[in-house]
C-alpha cells in the first residue's frame, strides 16, 4: 500500500484516480480548492489552494507519490505555473511525481514532430484554445526534462479525445504507449475510469521513470 496525495482530487481525471487508488487499498489523500458533493469512500479531503507552496508542502510531505491532476483551464501560464511549483515541491520531498498530461504534446511517430506543432491537424480543438494547448505542452518539453535528476517523474498523456465534454466509454482496459500515440491517426479516446485503471498500475508496477507515456482504449 502506498500513501498516495492528489492534487486536484475532485475533477474529472484526479477523483477518478482517486477512487482507483483507494479502492485497491491505497491510503489516499485529495487537495482541492473545494469539498466534493459526493465524497469517494476512503479518500480523506484537504481543502486547499495547489498554488501556495505552504499547503502543497503540508499535503505532500509524508506521502510515497504525488499526483498531479491540476485542470489546464485557466488563463495562459496559470496551469503550467502550478505543475512547476508541484515539481518544486515534490523533489525534496522524495515522492514520485505522476502528471495528469495533455495528448498534444504526443507525437505521431517516433522521431516526428509533436502534435502541438501542428494543431490544425486535429479539427476538432477549437482554435481558441491553441494557445491554453502550447502552453501546457511546454511544461513536458521544456520544463520536466530540465529538472533535477533526483524529481521521479512520470507525465501520463491521454487519448485526445478524454475529458468532462468528451466522455468515452468505460471499458475496464487501455492501451499503453509512449511518447508516440497509440492512435496517431485520430488522437484515439479513453474514458476517466479506464485511464484511472492505467495511470495505478503504472504506479504500482513503478516501470517508468522521467518519461512520457499514453494511455488509450
Amino acid at each position: 500500500m502506498s500513501r498516495i496525495t492528489v492534487i486536484g482530487g475532485t475533477g474529472y481525471a484526479g477523483s477518478a484516480i482517486a477512487a482507483e487508488a483507494a479502492a485497491r487499498g491505497h491510503d489516499v489523500t485529495a487537495l482541492s480548492r473545494s469539498r466534493p458533493d459526493a465524497p469517494i469512500p476512503n479518500v480523506t479531503y484537504v481543502q486547499g489552494d495547489a498554488t501556495d507552496e505552504a499547503t502543497l508542502s503540508a499535503a505532500i510531505e509524508g506521502f510515497d507519490i504525488v499526483v498531479d491532476a491540476i485542470a489546464p483551464r485557466g488563463p495562459v501560464g496559470y496551469a503550467r505555473d502550478v505543475h512547476r511549483t508541484i515539481a518544486r515541491v515534490a523533489d525534496p520531498a522524495g515522492v514520485r511525481l505522476y502528471i495528469v498530461g495533455g495528448a498534444s504534446s504526443l507525437r505521431p511517430a517516433p522521431g516526428a514532430d509533436r502534435f502541438v506543432d501542428d494543431l490544425g491537424h486535429f479539427s476538432m480543438i477549437p482554435e481558441e484554445l491553441h494557445a491554453e494547448i502550447r502552453d501546457g505542452a511546454a511544461f513536458i518539453v521544456e520544463d520536466l526534462p530540465a529538472t533535477p535528476a533526483t524529481l521521479d517523474w512520470v507525465y501520463v498523456s491521454p487519448a485526445l479525445r478524454f475529458g468532462a465534454q468528451m466522455p468515452a466509454e468505460h471499458l475496464g482496459r487501455y492501451r499503453l504507449g509512449d511518447e508516440v500515440a497509440v492512435q496517431p491517426e485520430d488522437g484515439g479516446a479513453i474514458s476517466a475510469a479506464d485511464y484511472a485503471l492505467g495511470l495505478v498500475d503504472l504506479i504500482e508496477k513503478g516501470e517508468h521513470h522521467r518519461e512520457q507515456v499514453n494511455l488509450c482504449h
